[in-house]
């Protein structure tokens, strides 16, 4: 597997492929000269001691204390006091891969060669990332402004050597005992890199992009449940008429509408009630386009600002070199507002997906609208309860999504004597963003698993083609209902296969490629 190449532009898979599948990283050559030059600006600072002007964070103090002058012999003691004194995570930790994102893209940062630290930084990043050394990274003391101090403090902790870390799958160990167990050295860390290893918004965006991604793979897997929902409820499939959506031309729209005529084409359900009288289906089967597409081009525009993000400097302050000479600038490119914004979006869209797919569990288990399907779907309704709390626990993710769609990024809490005025809350975004997913990848499993049942009663009529390919690639890991019996594993059975993306890619093997 070649490695990903760090100080060159990443994609969002590059992260994944990293943080979760342990692809190796490397350092660009092509990035190590535009190190050296802005490492040698700080250098001149140092060189020049005491005769040189206040530059933040090399010869200052931080936050509110940025007035106060550092002696040229304490630079040293003072990044190492900073890396100290801002670890102050607390919570749960962060599972590895957000850790290993959050590593890979504070190397990036620095890659991009305009941090003024040197090189052995990044290196040091890439060795631990190609070693397995993980630090333990708290997922709770971000407010997303000077970036994520507390959780990047945590990382540098271990770079230095101190706070802890685990190898592998392995404990947590004093960082120390475990560097030294994958021979790699801890820095020493020199005028600025302190600072420059924990400004920024690598903990928002590593947990932005990880849920991306999986939202992404619950998108065209929403469409299939709708489908099979549609086809168990006898529904219609006009409302996906290709002259409708082009006259309200919403990509996302567009692109749904396809899906579904794709998924439903050929339905021997259909054709049974092709002259019925029933004029209109719900919302949440006639809506799909509209409802599932406004989520996918919301998410569109959070994959662009992840992906600007991933390759921006967020570092302060800055060594600018283009302009022919070389000069040290401060300003506030770790503020988080812009993932922040994105990132409560993503909540929001997501949270959609799942509180859709709940109504239509309501459709298929209420015999008042399920369209003679039996109530609950019980084999025996009275003595069989069904899908019955199935479908209160779908209601429950739904009701808690919308409580962590509140938006974390019109909440700001001055900080730093006031100096730091204005907080993004991002980190309060990217966290409860990773929690709407899982509870959507949930919900939408629980209407897979329904719709199947659905399905399984209107034999002998055969769905679509594609919805045929779905049921039986859920009957695989889930047995028909012929009686009451737990299903918390059946729906994680189904969950599992949206993770995975085999529930998907088993239909698109038969009806070809979904968007």
């Amino acid at each position: 597997m070649s490695p990903v190449l760090i100080g060159l532009p990443l994609e969002l898979s590059d992260l994944e492929d990293v943080a979760v599948r342990g692809r190796p990283v490397a350092v660009a050559e092509q990035a190590r000269e535009k190190m050296r030059r802005s490492r040698k600006a700080i250098e001149e600072i140092i060189v020049a001691g005491d005769a040189a002007p206040n530059v933040y964070g090399v010869n200052t103090g931080f936050g509110a204390l940025s007035e106060t002058r550092i002696d040229a012999k304490e630079v040293r003691d003072l990044q190492k006091n900073l890396v100290r004194s801002h670890s102050t995570g607390i919570g749960t930790d962060l599972p590895v891969p957000a850790v290993r994102g959050m590593m890979l893209l504070r190397a990036q940062v620095i890659a991009l060669g305009h941090s003024g630290v040197r090189e052995d930084l990044v290196d040091l990043l890439a060795q631990m990332l190609n070693s397995g050394v993980t630090p333990k990274v708290p997922s709770q003391g971000s407010v997303g402004a000077s970036g994520d101090l507390a959780p990047l403090a945590h990382l540098a902790l271990t770079m230095i050597g101190e706070g802890h870390a685990r190898l592998g799958d392995g404990p947590l160990r004093a960082s120390l005992e475990v560097l030294r167990e994958a021979k790699i050295t801890p820095v020493v860390l020199e005028a600025k890199e302190g600072l420059s290893l924990i400004n920024g918004t690598q903990y928002m965006a590593s947990l932005g992009v990880l849920a991306l991604l999986e939202v992404e793979r619950l998108l065209t897997a929403a469409d299939v449940a709708g489908a099979m929902s549609l086809e168990a409820l006898k529904g219609s499939s006009k409302p996906f008429d290709e002259r409708l959506h082009a006259i309200r031309p919403h990509q996302g729209q567009l692109t749904v509408s396809k899906n579904l005529r794709t998924l439903l084409a050929e339905s021997e359900i259909a054709e049974s009630h092709r002259d019925c009288k029933k004029v209109q289906d719900a919302y949440s089967l006639r809506c799909m386009p509209q409802v599932h597409g406004a989520s996918r081009d919301a998410l569109g525009w959070v994959r662009s600002v992840l992906r600007c993000e991933i390759n921006s400097v967020t570092d302060n302050p800055s060594v600018l070199l283009d302009r022919g000479e070389t000069e040290i600038v401060s300003g506030g490119n770790f503020h988080g507002q812009p993932l922040a914004l994105a990132l409560d979006l993503a909540a929001m869209a997501t949270a959609e997906l799942a509180n859709i797919s709940e109504r239509r569990v309501e459709q298929l288990v209420n015999p008042a609208l399920s369209s003679g399907l039996t109530p609950f779907l019980a084999a025996s309704s009275g003595l069989h309860s069904g899908f019955m709390i199935a479908q209160v626990a779908s209601a429950s993710l739904v009701s808690e999504n919308k409580v962590l769609s509140h938006p974390a990024s019109v909440d700001s809490i001055p900080s730093s004597a006031g100096k730091e005025d204005h907080v993004s809350m991002g980190s309060v975004s990217a966290k409860k963003l990773g929690l709407v997913v899982d509870n959507t990848k949930n919900a939408l499993a629980i209407e897979i698993m329904t719709a199947a049942a659905g399905l399984d009663q209107r034999a002998p009529l055969k769905p679509s083609a594609g919805v045929g390919v779905a049921l039986a690639k859920v009957r695989e890991v889930v047995a028909k209902m012929t009686a009451d019996r737990p299903l918390y594993e059946d729906i994680a059975a189904v969950a599992g296969l949206l993770s995975r993306r085999e529930l998907v890619a088993a239909v698109e093997a038969k009806v070809g490629p979904l968007a």
